[in-house]
């Protein structure tokens, strides 16, 4: 059964277009670079599965939630589970890790990289995606914590020497999008006067963010359909990092 909220997506959902192709870009820069085993932390409803998989000698997906995901390939193995630590997984045993919109709901992040690390094989690579706070428009109960550049930067060098970090970017279409939801949020959040959405617990808010998201995108769907449904992944470009890429691109090498 797929887990439907604002922040997992398949694809399927008209409204959520603009957000999936934000996502498709890292699979499809990740391919250029992964091979050999490949370990996927987070695959959600395991539609990057199908992009990387081909280009991958074995590929192991885990995910929290028990999504479906086809594994008829014969390469192709699911594990749910939660992380970190990543249990059962051994030393020295992946070619390549990607983990897309995950780090920035694991509590201790610096671990999480570590343990990232212990499974590579020597030379392997780390292929991360996040979300630039400085681009978030509110703030995001169901994450932990978000990055700034500089911050970003200071966690993967306390784990990696050897890194590289980029930007996802959007064209003109992407752009006007921002704009409209900017705005539609403003409407929504300008109510918040005391500011309690950075003063209450994080699980108090989820349920509450989790809809007015959802509305929010269905509104944005009916007042200008055209703007959500032309944008495409090639809408999507990366660049070096700056305080105005909606996500950093994360590459890193063990």
């Amino acid at each position: 059964m797929s887990i439907k909220t604002a922040e997992r997506n398949s694809g399927t959902l008209p409204e959520d277009n603009v957000i999936h192709h934000r996502h498709l870009i890292a699979y499809n820069e990740a391919l250029k670079v992964i091979k050999g085993n490949v370990l996927e932390i987070g695959s959600g409803e395991g539609y990057g599965i199908k992009i990387l998989a081909p280009n991958a000698t074995s590929y192991i997906a885990v995910d929290k939630h028990a999504t479906p995901v086809e594994t008829g390939s014969g390469n192709i193995k699911f594990f749910q589970l939660s992380v970190p630590p990543l249990a059962g997984l051994e030393d020295n045993s992946f070619d390549a890790v990607v983990t897309f919109q995950v780090i920035e709901h694991i509590k201790n992040d610096r671990f999480f990289l570590q343990e990232i690390k212990r499974v590579l094989k020597p030379g392997g690579i780390l292929v991360l995606t996040t979300p630039n706070i400085r681009m978030s428009l509110t703030r995001n109960p169901w994450h932990v914590r978000e990055y700034t550049p500089e911050g970003i930067t200071k966690l993967i060098s306390a784990t990696f020497d050897e890194f590289d970090i980029k930007g996802v970017y959007g064209n003109e279409k992407v752009m006007a999008y921002y704009e409209e939801n900017r705005r539609s949020v403003k409407k929504i959040t300008r109510f918040d006067i005391f500011r309690l959405q950075y003063i209450l617990p994080r699980r108090l808010l989820q349920i509450p963010y989790d809809l007015a998201n959802r509305m929010n995108r269905n509104k944005l769907m009916k007042k200008n359909t055209t703007l959500v449904e032309k944008v495409l992944t090639s809408d999507f470009f990366i660049e070096p990092a700056n305080e105005r890429c909606f996500d950093f691109f994360v590459t890193a090498q063990k």
